[in-house]
């Protein structure tokens, strides 16, 4: 169905590049979509059908809580009024001139939720370097003959300006001459003079007056004098690696620290073939690394010993290089010390900044920035990095940035990574731009010519959700609330009395009774308990509504948020939606196909972390399919609970099960506490109906399922399921298990602390069942090959088995577990030594020369068990007892093997110790045999049993019964006789007479067992001489009789 929808999808949608055809295929009405024109009706048209949506997939809100967040809603209009005022009064906005993202088309600064690309893209600040080209100028420049031409480069290390030694341009890469400010020239790309325009730094601002378009070609072998350069005069060389769209197209080059520009000038000095090609005399090129910085480690010349240790031999090593750059350029900062000019001595880290402004101070630099990736707004315009006028909020002031790491440091993050994400915002993050000139908005209550832009008016709008039901009737608040209050009765008086604690009363219209209810409803939700987003908001959004929390609530730090729960995007099948590929899937569209409850099932396990989550179409199948499955198999049991066992629960797999039940209830409860959702999923539901059926076949072997064991798993497996699947669990909880109300109010299932030893127990069962199997089945199909090339003969078929176990490790295996445990680190990347390592400690140890050969396989399996089942196993005693567990689950073991004895055998004490020299703790071996089983030795008698119940497909055996034989003992011998009873239970009947019995015909109103008694499993057989077999006084005959339940 989705392949055919996929296709349908391109044909409509997929090759949609305007905003008409994305709407057509988005559903909207042709009728509708001109209507679009006009912004507003955004506002009106989706809203109600993303609440429709949402409903339709089964959310819990209250919807009353819902507003629109412009001007278009007075209620919150006049509520971010007030946060701005507020803002404003406590200095945290200014007015002034700022770089910003900006866009020159729509003539206004360009935020994040403007941008058609590039979104959470920083400026990036350059030095710009000013680099004077010398007279006579090449052919290419000689219209600029007289005038001081400079070629300007970009760079993040103004303290390497010592160590120049040449310039790099790419010969293909287009260039131009554009008049400063004061008459000077700058030739540079066209990218970057159009930032420098809008930086002031042209004459007419955001205007670029192109005086030469070039090359890198014509600037080739140009003699120039960088500023700080040791000499008189240097030259313009040829290098690959100049990136058009990074920086200004010009590389100031400093081999002695920079790898790059170390294998660019090798490869011109050691190629004159190249040299050639661009132009360059000898003498161009003869200038070597100047050592300016030392590094420990590296020495003076960093990048060339970094290139030499790698071997670097060309610039086309990219990999290599970039290594290469890693190494020289963080050592460099951190710990290297400056070797010359006025800051000799100096750690890199301290002179950088003063050196900076040093250059700028001499004129022979100044501030350069451009995006740190390219940006696209909304409106198709490529960004630039402006300088312009601005009201600014002071993101990074010290004392406010310092009071948001304080509320981040006690906040729950969730994950590592979502913190890590914060802390790098909250550090680089600086004065922010919360102003635009036109689009929907607030106006700014002091200067109305200028709208807060739509990230600023979205920070604390939590707040707005705990008064909006009372200010509003509608998202628009058009219609009043309940409390009748109009919006210009909202004065900033009102607002402080409802959110901050030390207002005063206003002097307001609203009522007292009216103003403390409000109150006392935002001290009641307040603080935010979490918030959920997407994790692209933490660089925005997301910080900034920590910073505008602290600075509104700065003397109530208990309302400062709690949690913020970050998450990934959504994948369809591992690959971004996207129209071209045709794969994208509305709400509506994924409730239509999979149900509400189907998708939800899928989401939730679609992923948990940071990470992008991956939508599995066959997993939602699948889900579709266990779900049902669920119901069904519920639906049935609930039925045949009269019929199950009752009574005291205290079987192994009983106990092992209530553990399961309790292990489910208490995981899945700290997970979704967690907002791990696939993890809850996972324990809550798989791991579960895996634990159900792992009773199912434990119980069969035994005395069947409790019922009240069961009824209690249904229960707790419905309340799981509720929060993820509530349609299905309300339907199982009301109309199946009868319960009243609505499983969504059921209290969370009641739990103990589990116990792992169990769990343990039944796993190792289960495991070594498994494994057994995989053994018998090769035991009776070797599949073997002589030499001859015959197939070797198969082995008779076994009826018991012999299972070896140990209590105890030998010497030497308790010795390396013992270094192993002690050398654990499950933090560390490598959590064990590495194998030469365990092997140099361990091999001398007397306990272990013997059993070297043996060393690193047995080392080899722990580590391997270990990342299966976690440190537990490097403990040199199992949790549970081996033989007790095995010894309880007989009948599983011996129903599941198809056998008909078992003997559980001490490995110590074996004669052959070699066939059981692997054995260990929780690593037990088996051997399969065939065995006469009957006891030969005593009299025995031929006894036909017969099934009595009409429709089976059980017949009559002839079985052997022999002198003290127990019932139990002639069930064992029937069940070997007819392996179809193999798994069935069976009762033993005698006729009343044991002459006639057999031949007495039962009329059409007589029960099947009228003329028929059951014989006790602990019935003993006794043999008669005269008369035969009997059971106490009563004969049994040569026929019995058998049931099958």
């Amino acid at each position: 169905h989705l392949q055919r929808k996929k296709s349908k999808e391109i044909m409509k949608f997929g090759n949609a590049k305007y905003q008409w055809g994305i709407m057509e295929g988005m559903g909207v009405p042709a009728s509708e979509i001109p209507k679009f024109a006009n912004t507003n009706h955004w506002l009106t048209f989706f809203p109600p059908h993303c609440m429709q949506d949402l409903k339709n997939m089964g959310l819990s809100a209250d919807w009353r809580r819902g507003f629109i967040t412009t001007e278009v809603n007075p209620y919150y209009d006049s509520f971010i009024r007030w946060q701005f005022t507020i803002l404003k009064a406590k200095q945290k906005i200014k007015f002034g001139k700022r770089f910003s993202v900006f866009s020159p088309k729509d003539n206004q600064p360009c935020m994040d939720h403007d941008r058609k690309s590039g979104e959470g893209v920083a400026p990036q600040e350059y030095t710009g370097i000013k680099i004077k080209v010398l007279s006579p100028f090449p052919a290419g420049l000689k219209s600029l003959e007289g005038k001081n031409v400079y070629l300007v480069a970009a760079t993040l290390r103004p303290e390497t300006m010592y160590g120049q030694t040449n310039c790099f341009v790419k010969d293909d890469i287009p260039y131009i001459a554009f008049e400063i400010k004061g008459g000077d020239v700058y030739i540079t790309t066209m990218r970057a003079a159009r930032n420098m325009a809008w930086q002031e730094l042209t004459p007419e601002y955001g205007q670029v007056k192109v005086l030469l378009n070039l090359t890198g070609n014509d600037l080739m072998g140009a003699a120039i004098k960088p500023p700080r350069c040791p000499f008189e005069k240097v030259y313009v060389l040829p290098m690959m690696g100049v990136k058009p769209n990074k920086g200004t197209g010009i590389v100031t080059s400093v081999p002695s620290d920079a790898p790059d520009d170390f294998a660019a000038l090798m490869d011109l000095k050691n190629k004159p073939p190249l040299r050639e090609k661009y132009g360059i005399a000898d003498y161009m090129v003869d200038f070597d690394p100047v050592p300016i910085i030392n590094v420990p480690g590296f020495g003076d010349l960093c990048a060339v010993t970094t290139c030499e240790t790698l071997k670097i031999n060309s610039q086309n090593d990219k990999e290599k290089l970039l290594l290469a750059k890693e190494k020289c350029y963080m050592k460099g900062f951190n710990e290297g010390v400056l070797l010359v000019g006025n800051h000799k001595g100096t750690n890199v880290k301290v002179a950088k900044p003063i050196i900076k402004e040093e250059m700028i101070a001499a004129g022979e630099a100044f501030k350069y920035q451009e995006p740190e990736k390219p940006i696209v707004s909304r409106s198709g315009d490529e960004c630039v990095i402006a300088l312009c006028d601005q009201w600014f909020l002071t993101y990074g002031e010290e004392k406010w940035k310092a009071v948001t790491e304080e509320c981040l440091k006690n906040m729950e993050c969730y994950f590592p990574d979502t913190r890590q994400a914060f802390e790098r915002t909250i550090d680089w993050l600086k004065e922010h731009a919360c102003s635009r000139s036109f689009g929907l908005g607030t106006k700014l209550p002091w200067d109305e010519q200028w709208l807060v832009e739509s990230l600023s008016d979205s920070s604390i709008y939590m707040a707005y959700y705990t008064v909006c039901h009372f200010l509003q009737n509608d998202i628009y608040g058009k219609e009043a609330g309940e409390m009748a209050i109009k919006p210009e009765e909202m004065t900033h008086e009102v607002w402080d009395y409802i959110f901050l604690k030390s207002a005063p009363f206003p002097s307001s219209t609203i009522s007292k009774e009216k103003l403390d209810k409000m109150k006392s409803e935002f001290n009641y939700w307040y603080p935010m308990d979490m918030r959920s987003s997407g994790k692209d908001l933490v660089q925005n959004h997301l910080t900034y509504c920590l910073y505008n929390h602290t600075a509104i609530w700065d003397e109530e730090p208990e309302k400062w948020p709690k949690s913020v729960r970050a998450n990934g995007h959504l994948l369809m099948d591992g690959e971004k939606m996207s129209k071209s590929l045709g794969n994208i899937m509305t709400l509506e569209q994924g409730v239509q196909i999979y149900s509400a409850d189907g998708m939800r099932l899928a989401l939730a396990d679609a992923g948990d972390l940071l990470e992008d989550a991956n939508f599995n179409i066959a997993q939602a199948n699948a889900g579709i399919l266990r779900l049902h499955t669920l119901v069904e198999w519920i639906t049935e049991t609930v039925e045949e609970l009269p019929n199950l066992r009752t009574g005291p629960a205290d079987h192994f797999y009983d106990k092992v099960f209530a553990n399961d039940i309790n292990t489910a209830a208490s995981q899945a409860d700290h997970h979704f506490s967690n907002t791990m959702f696939r993890e809850g999923l996972k324990i809550g539901f798989y791991e579960f109906l895996s634990a159900r059926d792992r009773y199912r076949e434990l119980s069969a072997a035994g005395a069947g399922m409790h019922r009240s064991l069961i009824l209690k798993y249904i229960k707790t497996q419905i309340i799981i399921l509720a929060p993820i699947c509530p349609h299905m669990c309300d339907y199982v909880w009301r109309e199946i298990l009868k319960e009243s109300g609505s499983v969504v109010n059921a209290q969370w299932p009641e739990y103990q602390v589990s116990d792992d030893s169990l769990t343990k127990a039944a796993d190792h069962l289960m495991e070594t069942v498994h494994d057994f199997r995989i053994k018998l089945k090769n035991y009776t199909n070797p599949n073997l090959k002589k030499k001859g090339g015959k197939n070797a003969a198969p082995n008779e078929t076994p009826n018991h088995i012999t299972i070896f176990i140990a209590k105890n490790y030998p010497a030497w295996q308790e010795k390396t577990l013992n270094f192993l445990k002690t050398s654990y680190a499950p933090a560390a990347e490598q959590p064990f030594p590495e194998n030469t390592t365990i092997l140099q400690n361990l091999r001398n140890l007397p306990e272990i020369k013997p059993f070297m050969k043996k060393l690193m396989p047995f080392v080899a399996f722990v580590k391997a068990q270990v990342v299966e089942k976690g440190p537990s196993v490097l403990e040199s005693h199992l949790a549970f007892d081996e033989y007790d567990t095995f010894e309880r689950n007989r009948e599983y073991i011996l129903r599941s093997l198809d056998l008909d004895s078992m003997e559980i055998c001490e490995a110590s004490t074996y004669a052959d110790q070699k066939l059981v020299a692997d054995v260990c703790p929780g690593k037990s071996m088996c051997k399969f045999e065939k065995r006469e089983l009957d006891p030969v030795h005593k009299t025995g008698v031929d006894v036909t049993l017969v099934n009595i119940q009409p429709c089976t497909p059980f017949f009559k055996q002839s079985v052997k019964i022999y002198d003290t034989d127990t019932v139990d003992d002639v069930i064992i011998r029937l069940k070997r006789a007819d392996r179809k009873l193999k798994m069935r239970s069976i009762e033993l009947y005698r006729y009343v007479d044991a002459v006639k019995g057999p031949r007495q015909l039962l009329a059409f109103d007589q029960p099947l067992l009228w003329n028929k008694r059951k014989l006790e499993n602990s019935a003993k057989v006794e043999f008669c001489s005269e008369k035969g077999l009997k059971t106490g006084v009563n004969l049994l005959g040569d026929t019995l009789c058998y049931v099958v339940t």
